[in-house]
């Protein structure tokens, strides 16, 4: 099959030579790196655009903290839902960014030696180079310097359960500086944004109201502005059809808009889906369904990966006068629970309590559901007053310890498309591998950890908590990856080892869809390097010197 990407610039008259659909970590690289050779870029973002000082004071704040347009509220915190799992994503100019826990990780040898795309190079090493440079344009500092209560707990929990040589402070995306002060650009010699240190006030996930955090507009989207590339916010992208001609046709109408959709079509030779693995796998399924991206593979949708995730937790009855719970940044420390069981501590600030909403009493995930609602209801009858100081939100931050879990496990969901009173919405089913976990008796095993140290260091009573879905046996991810995966060919993905979609080789996945399997960690700085590597192999603009083959397929 003849590339179509190549020399797309030429073949047609395009109103931008790329649009890169999303503006997280992998949409962010891609607006820098092209617009640096000399491409003409605009970058469709269906969230809003943040100033500091317009992020939510706390996560009581529901229009500016959550995503529902439609209801009045452009937040950064999206939520949504499958058969199989809860997903916590990010929306906004610099996509998950924005609400992410500035954590990043290198994930661990057994990701880059995943069958799936193991035989196509030797990842550990070609991605090296990559993590370095995304390590330095995201500002990471390898260790967290600061410890308190919280760090202390987590390493006496790791210790507890006979794994304490595995524990270690958390690489973090943070300005540290000098708490609360204003400094010109620490990181780009002067080219990015004043920064302003870190407070420590524990709202990073609610979005740095500081200018401490480093966000994608602190770094990539603010270089590529600064180079030329056009950041169009509060856009949804409806449609990328590919022209008779070369390129595509890239429909976007306006975020959450019932009336006045205000829809508008673009030309481009060459496309970037970078909008989350949720946004990418919607438009790739419908695209392919409507037939206007007729030749993606029918492997869409396979290898979606959760990163076999779960959060849980302990929760204090009362705040722990002692213990200064919700001071630091979300997450700072880390243990191993076993060689494929990763356990992070996460932390809100003071008065950012909505998501204690989500907590539950813990209950066994191997029952079936009448014994979980079961037991649920006789912990609560046995003791109703504890159980309702634990599941009060008041003070919830400053009360709790969120234990987030991650498993290197080959294990997968596969998604698809089915009608809904009329609509043509996404569902899941279990995929390659084992299945997808409904929960982690890893998770429950550090959580109840967590809390017997949290007690014994504070002098509170403390119990380990789940979550509601969990009950129901529906995990939480906040790290929802894959189904359009890096493959040796259509038969096994949607995209080459240069992140070409099959079929439609103009067409680029550069984001967490393309990840083929498990990281175990974070997979923001994963994301980021991957990103790093596709740009690296794209041609100066007008450049015939293309090192990457045609696209046989």
């Amino acid at each position: 099959m003849a590339d179509s990407g190549r020399n797309a610039r030429q073949s047609a008259p395009f109103d931008e030579d790329v649009i890169v659909i999303g503006s997280g970590f992998g949409g962010s690289v891609s607006a820098l790196r092209l617009v640096e050779k000399g491409y003409r870029v605009r970058v469709y973002e269906a969230g809003r655009r943040f100033e500091d000082e317009d992020f939510a004071k706390t996560s009581w704040d529901v229009r500016r903290y959550l995503w529902a347009p439609a209801l009045g509220c452009y937040g950064i915190q999206r939520i949504h839902r499958l058969p199989h799992v809860m997903i916590l994503a990010g929306a906004g100019v610099g996509g998950g960014s924005l609400n992410y826990a500035n954590t990043l990780y290198q994930p661990g040898g057994a990701f880059f030696t995943d069958p799936q795309w193991n035989a196509l190079a030797n990842w550990d090493a070609e991605l090296s180079p990559h993590y370095r440079t995304a390590k330095r344009m995201l500002g990471v500092v390898e260790r967290y310097p600061h410890s308190g209560p919280v760090e202390r707990i987590m390493a006496g929990a790791a210790e507890d359960l006979g794994v304490g040589s595995t524990f270690r402070r958390a690489p973090v995306g943070v300005w540290f500086g000098r708490p609360g002060e204003r400094t010109p650009d620490p990181f780009f010699e002067g080219e990015g944004p004043d920064r302003t240190g870190c407070t420590l006030c524990g709202n990073c996930m609610v979005g740095c109201r500081v200018g401490a955090k480093n966000t994608l507009m602190k770094n990539y989207l603010a270089l590529a502005e600064r180079r030329g590339a056009v950041i169009e916010p509060l856009r949804t992208v409806t449609e990328v059809c590919e022209l008779a001609g070369g390129g595509f046709a890239v429909t976007s109408e306006r975020s959450g808009a019932w009336l006045r959709r205000d829809r508008r079509t673009v030309r481009a030779g060459q496309v970037v889906l970078a909008a989350g693995t949720w946004g990418t796998q919607q438009l790739l399924h419908r695209m392919k369904h409507s037939g206007a991206l007729p030749r993606v593979s029918d492997a869409v949708g396979r290898l979606t990966r959760t990163n076999s995730e779960a959060l849980d937790g302990a929760i204090a009855t009362r705040v722990p006068t002692s213990l200064d719970l919700a001071k630091g940044v979300a997450i700072t420390t880390s243990f191993h629970v076993d060689e494929r069981t990763h356990v992070e501590n996460v932390r809100y600030g003071p008065g950012s309590n909505l998501m204690g909403a989500l907590a539950s009493i813990m209950v066994p995930g191997d029952v079936p559901l009448g014994r979980r609602l079961g037991g649920l209801v006789g912990r609560f009858l046995r003791a109703p007053i504890r159980q309702l100081r634990l599941g009060s939100l008041r003070r919830w931050s400053e009360r709790g310890i969120i234990a987030l879990v991650m498993q290197t496990v080959d294990n997968s969901l596969t998604l698809s498309l089915r009608r809904r009173f009329g609509r043509l919405v996404m569902t899941s089913r279990q995929g390659h591998g084992e299945p997808n976990p409904s929960y982690l008796p890893q998770a429950h095993r550090a959580a109840a950890a967590i809390a017997a140290r949290m007690q014994k260091e504070g002098g509170v009573p403390a119990e380990a908590r789940g979550s509601w879905p969990e009950v129901f046996g529906i995990p939480l991810t906040a790290h929802f990856l894959g189904g359009a995966v890096i493959s040796a060919s259509p038969a096994t993905g949607v995209v080459d080892r240069y992140h070409r979609v099959w079929g439609h080789p103009g067409l680029h996945v550069v984001d967490g869809a393309a990840v083929p399997a498990n990281p175990g960690v974070n997979p923001s700085l994963t994301i980021t390097a991957l990103a790093e590597r596709a740009m690296s192999f794209w041609p100066r603009a007008g450049d015939d010197d293309d090192e990457r083959p045609i696209q046989q397929a």
